[in-house]
């Protein structure tokens, strides 16, 4: 009853009323004759707290504190009623993790983003309209460890090529049919290495998911192809000829001195991909809905017969961005739904499947991946990888006690740092780097990492490359003092660090360079400083 009365006479407490409402028990029963003498009855028995209140008094206080927040009122109580909680902290801490959840789930619903995002210069919950400028601090985590550049890493100046749009252009320009990656012509590479380039970045090479381009299609696109990097299987698409064909433009353009490069998405696979269809307990899910709300009776986009795949029908009307989808086994029944992938800048993307990194098989099993992408192509560019830092995935999927907000419903799965770092005791990429070294030595690894981890993504995890995104902003808003800054902090913090950016106009999640920067002075200007700055200089197709 006094916990009862609490709840009623709490101005934060008023919009779930109904859950709690006094009004009939007041009316029909003995309840306000007994709660109106509780006060005079607490006062007379033993205080608590530093304080020294009586019950109503102690708990009443943080209702007087802040009397219209639900947030404040735990951040009363974390201050003043730590000695008392004892193992009710962590679930207070979780519960202040869910309302960051819910106020951010609910600002989102009323202010969608006109498109996706940057994710270059975002940091992890912060401003993606500037770009901040990289600072760096030398600490016992991040030691230095580069990884030794082969002689041919610092020449390497790439060209990346959206491979169906690549192909269809070239069939347009020489007039005849070019479908196939051996179709591409002996003159266009011949162009490639006549022009500079040692290093072409076939995007979009691998077996798609086919889920992903129904979705789109159902979505109000009906011309839209698979995202490229929504993935049913590390094998080359069949309808860009399979490996015999890639072999063949491997080897027409090594004779030419030009390597090809390849993404490797790590973080998530396709929604339909053969992982989610013969290894779903290697996904972050629930064997239940986080939210009530979500409905799951859309069309099954599965094309596999074992398993049924639906989305969350509020995707198709956008009502809605869900955090998972529903896979349904045929043949045994079982249910879970799978978290899709996200870094915590926008929506959800509708058409992945998140990996679950604690899981030590599922390491290795990306690992081997990676080993297998490495063996056909000398360059990797990994996609995302600053969302698979230890603190950052922690952040998004495992966040500590009370920290919360990064993707909803997470925080209530919520571990400390210890219990985290004994599921995933070292680093990905630092195991990553080191196999790839001994396993397939002579491999160029590139990290499009975000966050402010340029340096420590290089330095410590030792990446042979990563993105400089702060080279493209900087350049196109002509905040040059800044830029200057970037050098400058990099050079008197490690200038090896310096030679070791991806330096670009434009790349596949952005506006293209002409859009950015134009056709005049402005564009060659700073096409010059790309060409001629330290780092790896990357065009862009278009």
């Amino acid at each position: 009853m006094l916990l009862l009365l609490l709840a009623n006479i709490n101005p934060a407490f008023q919009p779930f009323k109904e859950l709690f409402d006094d009004s009939s028990l007041a009316r029909d029963t003995g309840y306000a004759q007994v709660t109106v003498a509780l006060p005079e009855y607490f006062s007379s028995r033993p205080g608590f707290g530093a304080r020294n209140q009586n019950l109503i008094d102690l708990l009443r206080a943080p209702a007087l504190k802040s009397p219209d927040s639900l947030e404040g009122q735990l951040a009363f109580i974390r201050q003043e009623w730590t000695p008392l909680l004892g193992d009710l902290f962590r679930k207070m801490l979780t519960a202040m993790a869910v309302l960051k959840e819910e106020e951010m789930a609910v600002w989102m619903r009323f202010h969608p983003p006109d498109q996706q995002p940057r994710r270059g210069g975002v940091q992890a919950g912060g401003d993606s309209s500037a770009e901040a400028i990289p600072s760096f601090a030398r600490t016992e985590t991040e030691h230095e460890q580069f990884s030794p550049d082969q002689d041919w890493m610092p020449r390497t100046v790439m060209m990346a090529k959206s491979v169906y749009v690549w192909l269809h252009q070239l069939a347009k320009a020489y007039k005849r049919p070019v479908d196939r990656l051996d179709q591409v012509p002996d003159e266009e590479l011949d162009l490639l290495a006549r022009r500079g380039f040692n290093g072409l970045w076939l995007i979009g090479l691998w077996e798609r998911s086919r889920a992903s381009q129904r979705i789109k299609q159902m979505c109000g696109n009906p011309e839209a192809a698979a995202s490229a990097y929504s993935l049913y299987d590390y094998v080359i698409a069949n309808d860009l000829g399979g490996e015999a064909a890639y072999n063949n433009l491997r080897d027409r353009a090594w004779h030419r001195g030009i390597r090809l490069a390849s993404d490797m998405v790590p973080n998530h696979m396709g929604i339909d991909s053969r992982w989610v269809i013969e290894h779903p307990d290697w996904f972050l899910s629930l064997p239940y809905s986080p939210y009530p709300a979500y409905s799951f009776n859309g069309p099954d986009v599965s094309s596999d017969d074992r398993v049924e795949i639906k989305i969350e029908d509020h995707y198709y009307d956008r009502s809605d961005a869900a955090v998972v989808f529903r896979r349904r086994d045929r043949w045994s029944g079982d249910t879970r739904f799978i978290y899709h992938g996200n870094d915590g800048t926008s929506f959800p993307w509708n058409d992945t499947a998140q990996l679950n990194y604690l899981k030590a098989e599922v390491r290795e099993g990306v690992i081997q991946t990676i080993l297998h992408v490495a063996r056909m192509f000398p360059i990797i560019r990994f996609d995302a990888a600053m969302t698979l830092a230890k603190k950052h995935y922690q952040r998004l999927w495992f966040p500590e006690p009370g920290t919360g907000g990064g993707i909803p419903s997470r925080a209530e799965h919520g571990l400390t740092k210890a219990e985290f770092d004994a599921a995933m005791p070292v680093e990905f990429w630092r195991e990553v780097v080191d196999r790839v070294a001994v396993e397939a030595p002579n491999t160029l690894l590139l990290a499009e990492a975000f966050w402010l981890m340029e340096g420590y993504f290089v330095r410590t995890l030792g990446m042979h490359r990563v993105y400089n995104s702060a080279f493209m902003n900087m350049m196109r808003d002509e905040e040059n003092a800044n830029y200057r800054s970037v050098i400058k902090n990099t050079l008197s913090f490690d200038p090896d660090v310096l030679k070791r950016y991806v330096n670009f106009m434009n790349n596949p999640d952005e506006r293209t360079a002409v859009d950015q920067f134009g056709k005049g002075d402005k564009y060659f200007g700073v096409c010059t400083l790309m060409s001629t700055l330290p780092g790896l200089p990357m065009f862009a197709h278009g």
